[in-house]
């Protein structure tokens, strides 16, 4: 008998991605399923709106380019949102398949915080992606929330629902300031410590990846690339003053990355 212990790469999970048009703007497409890509395979790519009219042309050019596939639903009723109604209604049909993983559940919208946390219930998990708007409720019922404005480089784009002023039509409006969404914020680095801390050894190490699980359970909508580092690593590495970095060890997929507080040394 073999003792081959060569490491076996898992199964990938398979996802359904679900977008709001209405509440999702079209240039972040690329970035969408490169990041879709870290997680999974998106078995089923679908997109709902209402297509006859003009809002959502920008969605239109590149729907085939990315094989999604757009679910028509009318608007029955001004100022009601229909379109939230057919994606719930589909997600649970897809839920009850038991085909998939995980749901991509791409919206700003709050409505969609009761389907985040049924979806869990029935042990599957949720990637949520919305703007740095979306209310609180829905970021935190998915196990992991990614703001989009860190997928594109371009200025924000006002979602389709959006009613446009002549302020922002002409740039002057001061609560809109896309270059600022482009500006990193500070970064964490007191709760990062205490996560460390709580988690630690006797000597104040910890794996890295142990770290980065408890953040994440912690805050769904925790990134490296909202504070201007493109990992977690990265992060610990440009704060030498208050962390510690070493590798230990080794398995089959590299070495073992530590870290500790020095603060609390």
């Amino acid at each position: 008998m073999s003792n081959d212990t060569a490491y076996k790469p898992q199964p990938a999970k398979h996802l359904a991605v679900l977008i709001d048009a209405d509440n999702a703007p079209a240039l972040i497409v690329e970035g969408l399923f490169e990041e879709v890509a870290k997680y999974g395979v998106a078995s089923v790519k679908r997109i709902y709106g209402d297509w006859t009219g003009p809002q959502l042309g920008k969605w239109k050019q590149v729907l085939l380019d990315h094989s999604i596939q757009p679910i028509q639903q009318f608007a029955y009723t001004k100022g009601k949102n229909a379109t939230d109604s057919a994606l719930i209604i589909d997600a649970m049909d897809l839920l009850y398949t038991r085909r998939f993983d995980g749901f991509c559940l791409v919206s700003s919208d709050s409505d969609f915080t009761r389907l985040a946390a049924r979806l869990r219930e029935e042990g599957l998990t949720v990637y949520g992606f919305g703007e740095e708007k979306t209310p609180k409720p829905f970021v935190s019922a998915c196990d992991k929330f990614i703001y989009t404005e860190i997928l594109r480089d371009q200025p924000s784009e006002p979602a389709a629902s959006d009613k446009v002023t002549p302020e922002q039509a002409s740039g002057n409006d001061p609560a809109r300031k896309p270059d600022d969404r482009k500006k990193p914020q500070k970064a964490p680095v007191d709760f990062i410590a205490k996560v460390i801390d709580d988690i630690s050894d006797d000597d104040g190490w910890v794996a890295l990846g142990m770290v980065g699980s408890n953040i994440n359970k912690l805050r769904t909508d925790f990134d490296p690339r909202l504070y201007g580092f493109r990992k977690l690593s990265d992060l610990i590495k440009a704060h030498p003053q208050r962390f510690e970095l070493q590798e230990r060890g080794a398995t089959a997929t590299g070495k073992v990355l530590e870290v500790r507080n020095r603060k609390k040394r």
